[in-house]
């Protein structure tokens, strides 16, 4: 069945890197450029406008940065970083992104990306398109670790931690690793039970110990930040 393609925007000063990725996307029937800038302030106004799926980001550039661009999105489209510079890669994954391209990049590696992108956005699509609200969501959770398909019961989940490309999904004291974004999970989990306090963070209410300042204690003795973006909505939510 054919799909429809991921629309995707182009945020790059360089030229050069906008003629490498249209040639590129000429070989892959699922991404359609639907959009250039060469300032991420450009892409302020396009987004505005224009909904795309994937970004091709590009990081060091006039006024405002990649990364910096990526979070002021409220609810940012799936993102492939292209830089000439390794440096910002683990900064990168802690916001989620699909995969990070060092420039110059081949089409085989450029592929790899952009088949990961197409995943992500089906695990995206899945859990918009879910026939139940979150409050009527089953019990369990089905987690892809070790090669298997692990079925865990929400009501264990201390909490999720962003992990590069992977997301780890706290119990007691032991974890499971699966290639997810934190995203993903956040769109699966009940809203009443689970809260997003960090970029790296997804934690479930009932096993929070206590709150001061900017951090918070959960059951199984660990400590976890409060993120800046994040403090004022949490202090909603536990209410």
């Amino acid at each position: 069945m054919n799909q429809t393609p991921l629309k995707a925007l182009i945020i790059d000063d360089e030229p050069l890197a906008h003629m490498v990725i249209l040639e590129y996307v000429k070989d892959v029937s699922f991404i359609e450029i639907v959009g250039q800038c060469n300032l991420a302030t450009e892409a302020i106004s396009f987004l505005q406008n224009q909904a795309v799926d994937l970004l091709f980001l590009d990081i060091n550039m006039p006024k405002i940065k990649g990364l910096d661009f990526l979070r002021t999105l409220k609810n940012p489209p799936l993102a492939i970083i292209t830089s000439a510079y390794q440096a910002y890669a683990l900064e990168s994954f802690e916001l989620d992104v699909c995969d990070y391209l060092l420039k110059p990049f081949r089409f085989d590696r450029f592929l790899k990306a952009v088949n990961k992108a197409q995943e992500m956005h089906q695990l995206r699509q899945g859990s918009i398109t879910s026939e139940l609200p979150k409050k009527e969501m089953d019990t369990t959770l089905f987690i892809k670790a070790d090669k298997r398909l692990i079925n865990v019961d929400l009501s264990e989940i201390y909490y999720f931690e962003s992990y590069g490309n992977y997301v780890k999904v706290w119990l007691r004291d032991q974890f499971h690793l699966t290639p997810r974004t934190l995203t993903s999970f956040v769109e699966q989990v009940p809203e009443n039970d689970f809260y997003r306090i960090h970029k790296s963070f997804l934690i479930h209410r009932k096993y929070i110990d206590y709150v001061e300042g900017n951090f918070l204690l959960m059951k199984n003795g660990k400590q976890l930040p409060i993120g800046k973006n994040h403090r004022s909505d949490f202090k909603q939510f536990l209410k």
